[in-house]
């Protein structure tokens, strides 16, 4: 984790997305363009042509995909990337969040204001499942970056304040917060909590890692999979699962 290489490209993106007066309307590209800038500041490695499809930056060692959502829309990708080379998927996941909403008629900006949810390496679960057929392949790594962020929403909600429903336009990272990479089967070890117990159940799963009960089922079916735990018996009508 480099703070400094981070804030440098902080720097570089922001700057030039304030010279174009182009703030909160960018659909989270500014996420995407800091993160591929801070893992790869020498911008000749960025979107280099293999086969039929762009990689976000390729180093002549490795690809590197930074998807901030939507991991399904890899899937193409993936079929042709990991027959060739070595794939790393970033997934920035944000930590803390300062909301600001955008008046789309007048353009004004409001004050920041703190968002209740904090963000968690394990909210990665939910996208993982997506390309569960591809979690096995040596060639996949993954790399979770928590960063924290100001994040520009819509008043486009169907709420009476305009905000539930409403569309999140743009992220503007200001802190990386936390790192952690896996490069092979044995390292989704780090996505478990340490807290739990030896043996554990979905429902102990979910109020350790804050996930809803859907995606703590998805996360333990993930981690079932890669060989990180296993089944070992039952607990009244709940599966246990041990490391």
């Amino acid at each position: 984790m480099n703070q400094i290489l981070f804030q440098q490209a902080c720097d570089r993106v922001i700057n030039q997305i304030k010279e174009s007066h182009e703030i909160g309307t960018l659909s989270e590209k500014t996420i995407h363009a800091v993160i591929k800038n801070y893992l790869a500041p020498d911008t000749s490695s960025h979107e280099i042509k293999i086969g039929n499809f762009y990689a976000d930056i390729f180093n002549n060692q490795e690809i590197i995909e930074i998807q901030t959502r939507n991991f399904d829309k890899l899937r193409r990708k993936l079929e042709v990337f990991l027959e060739l080379q070595p794939v790393t998927i970033v997934y920035p996941i944000p930590h803390i969040k300062m909301l600001r909403w955008v008046n789309e008629e007048t353009g004004e900006i409001s004050s920041p204001r703190k968002s209740p949810k904090k963000g968690s390496p394990y909210m990665i679960f939910p996208e993982l499942y997506k390309i569960k057929n591809y979690l096995l392949h040596p060639n996949l790594k993954l790399h979770i970056i928590l960063l924290d962020l100001e994040e520009y929403r819509l008043l486009n909600g169907w709420s009476k304040d305009k905000k539930k429903g409403s569309t999140r336009s743009d992220g503007i990272p200001s802190k990386l917060v936390e790192e952690i990479y896996i490069g092979d089967l044995t390292e989704y070890k780090k996505l478990i909590p340490p807290s739990l117990n030896d043996n554990f159940t979905t429902m102990d799963f979910k109020k350790v890692t804050g996930l809803s009960q859907k995606y703590a089922f998805s996360a333990l079916n993930i981690l079932n999979y890669v060989g990180a735990i296993k089944k070992v018996g039952k607990e009244k009508q709940a599966y246990l699962y041990s490391r």
